[in-house]
């Protein structure tokens, strides 16, 4: 059970990475604050994603050693970018909260559950 709770907590952390390392231009860019060249803008999220690398694949190899199979470390990976995503778009991009996000996510709860069911 603790290899599962260190997986999901490194697969957080990992998102955390990967969603500033796909967006974070983003904001500067609708602020006119980007001037820099698309290159450097690919180079530096690659450099914030290898992080996320470094992170993801220790994660899913001790999830998958702790008996996760694919289907339930894939759908456990896909919520988390969700609670990830979710504040990062609302506290760091300034996107106003839509009940729809709420909505999906609990489709997603149920991916989870059904990925799950033969355990259960």
């Amino acid at each position: 059970m603790i290899r599962i709770a260190i997986t999901i907590l490194m697969l957080f952390a990992s998102n955390a990475f990967m969603t500033f390392a796909w967006y974070w231009h983003i904001k500067y860019q609708r602020a006119g604050q980007s001037s820099w060249p698309l290159a450097v803008i690919i180079l530096v999220s690659w450099l914030i994603a290898l992080v996320e690398y470094i992170i993801a694949v220790p994660a899913n190899r001790i999830g998958a050693s702790a008996g996760l199979n694919i289907a339930q470390l894939k759908i456990m990976q896909e919520v988390i970018t969700v609670c990830v995503f979710v504040p990062f778009m609302i506290f760091f991009m300034g996107e106003k909260w839509r009940w729809d996000y709420l909505w999906a996510f609990m489709c997603m709860v149920g991916a989870v559950y059904f990925v799950n069911r033969a355990k259960l």
